[in-house]
């Protein structure tokens, strides 16, 4: 007989996604569980790149710097056709976003999370499948079993499936995964070359035949070390074949997606590829490890269902271009996590658990969208400007106006943000002890919902009630700080409190002379309010949590 256990929330999968959920989960208070069928992790460099959102989500965990000790920097891609340079793309980003774009293997970003994670007394529970579940409308049983053979039945409040293009959870649920396949087979390889290119930029190298169409492919991703680069290009007709004698097409659910079964490349097949298509005559080295893999293109009809949940490639897979999906992934967790945090303790409105499929679904359709045009036509060839492109690719205008859990502002209002908008950084917040000025996301850092109070209020006044007011219509979980203008003196200390000594927060949040920001834990505002009142933030909070 299968023995029973119990946790708050159930996560299945423990790739970056789900890594990023189990944390955030941790981190809010939650106890939960994290199972991998896999005995270990993969040594693999498959998704490499990190956005800059990534990064601020990583920098409100308290995660960042050791990722950025890591990872190295991506500033462009050059390309070229049949071996003539045909374009520069410069990543770069406006003064304000306080991240670039960066470059790590996948198995490092899994290995710092585990680390993260174990910092919260959870580790994860590996050997062990999700075989099934069925929910009721207190909880789900889901049946696990380990390489051993141990059965065990563990309840719990929520599941969630990170499990990946075949996710046995979504499969559970009966999920739609909608979309298509690319004919092309691609390998990847983990290997080092010693060109003259300038470091930090990425290399796609294609060759048109007579018609125009491209025939041939290379793409280079920087990694950190020697010359190390991930790269990925047409397989050639004979590993084809062999791949598809050996059967290695998947689990049986149509969906051929991923790293591939059959024979690996080995460096003589890179070497043929750099010796047609890299910009300069180039030798391979360090196979650190190889494959052949196949890209889909598919969306589920849902996010969930009742008490269980998709994230990552269980709910979207695309493309590689831009490197779109782990970071799409990342998200997703932590725009699930602190809406399961409150519904776990029992303080979630009743538009909170359905707002994540409202919120993230969208987005997931737009990414594979956007992922499958470029990756037929390339990233160069999108009509957008440059500057609204590199803000898309860094994810950085990704937002949440339409959704139920904010407060839409009337349309002729001008403000620069507006509810669901992400929360910007900004510098120069100075204090009244430390000596030097901190950013916004230094404040923000570790803390759950936060309500941003800006202005000169006397005690007594709209500050002092907007923090009573948020703190009760919380129950105590939200933080209020106040910005005060520069040279503005705090006349009461009843929350914590920064000087906006070079205006930055007044001009990027059009403060102006008074006004008040909710900030939810995923770096989303809540509410804009200006002027600032009680009822105001009120009606916004009201969505989120329960009277």
């Amino acid at each position: 007989m299968a023995r029973s256990e119990s946790t708050d929330v159930l996560v299945v999968g423990a790739g970056p996604v789900g890594l990023t959920l189990a944390a955030e989960l941790r981190r809010a208070g939650v106890a939960c569980r994290i199972v991998d069928r896999l005995p270990a992790r993969l040594p693999y460099a498959k998704a490499v790149g990190i956005q800059p959102r990534t990064l601020e989500l990583f920098d409100r965990m308290g995660l960042v710097r050791e990722v950025l000790d890591a990872a190295v920097p991506m500033r462009g891609q050059l390309t070229y056709v049949n071996g003539a340079e045909r374009g520069r793309v410069e990543l770069v980003l406006p003064p304000e976003v306080p991240y670039g774009f960066a470059a790590l293997p996948q198995c490092d970003t899994e290995r710092l999370l585990e680390e993260f994670l174990g910092r919260y007394g959870t580790g994860i529970e590996r050997s062990t499948a999700l075989v099934g579940f069925a929910q009721d409308p207190a909880g789900v049983t889901s049946r696990l079993t380990t390489t051993s053979g141990d059965e065990v039945e563990v309840r719990s409040r929520f599941l969630v499936g990170c499990d990946g293009a075949h996710s046995a959870v979504r499969k559970g649920l009966g999920l739609s995964f909608e979309g298509g396949a690319f004919p092309e087979e691609y390998m990847l390889a983990d290997v080092e070359v010693g060109w003259d290119l300038p470091p930090g930029y990425g290399v796609r190298s294609m060759h048109r035949g007579e018609d125009g169409t491209v025939d041939d492919l290379l793409v280079c991703i920087p990694l950190p070390g020697n010359g190390r680069y991930r790269m990925s290009m047409l397989v050639p007709p004979e590993l084809s074949a062999e791949r598809q004698l050996s059967g290695a097409a998947g689990d049986g659910d149509g969906v051929a997606h991923g790293l591939q079964g059959g024979t690996a490349p080995a460096l003589p097949d890179i070497q043929k590829v750099l010796d047609r298509l890299a910009p300069e005559p180039v030798t391979a080295s360090a196979l650190r490890w190889s494959s052949v893999f196949r890209i889909s293109h598919r969306l589920v009809d849902r996010y969930g269902e009742g008490r269980v949940f998709v994230a990552g490639d269980a709910a979207h897979i695309h493309p590689p271009t831009g490197a779109q999906g782990m970071n799409t992934g990342i998200q997703d967790a932590c725009n699930l996590a602190w809406k399961l945090a409150l519904a776990v303790e029992g303080a979630a409105g009743p538009r909170v658990l359905p707002g994540y499929d409202a919120e993230r679904r969208p987005v997931g359709e737009e990414v594979v969208d956007r992922t499958v045009r470029h990756a037929a036509e390339g990233v160069q060839a999108d009509p957008t400007d440059r500057e609204t492109l590199v803000l898309r690719e860094a994810q950085l205008l990704v937002g949440y106006r339409e959704s139920p859990l904010v407060s839409p502002l009337a349309p002729d209002d001008p403000a620069p943000l507006r509810p669901g908008d992400r929360a910007p950084d900004c510098g120069g917040l100075a204090g009244d002890i430390a000596a030097h000025p901190v950013r916004l996301f230094d404040v923000l850092r570790g803390r759950g919902h936060v309500l941003l109070v800006y202005g000169d209020h006397p005690a007594g006044d709209v500050s002092f009630d907007l923090a009573c007011a948020a703190r009760e219509l919380t129950d105590g979980r939200m933080e209020t700080h106040r910005i005060l203008p520069a040279g503005v003196t705090a006349r009461w200390t009843g929350v914590p409190h920064h000087h906006d000594s070079r205006g930055e927060f007044a001009r990027r949040y059009g403060a102006g002379e008074g006004a008040a920001f909710a900030v939810r834990p995923d770096g989303y505002l809540t509410a804009c309010l200006g002027p600032p009142t009680v009822g105001g933030l009120k009606e916004a909070l009201g969505r989120i949590f329960l009277p």
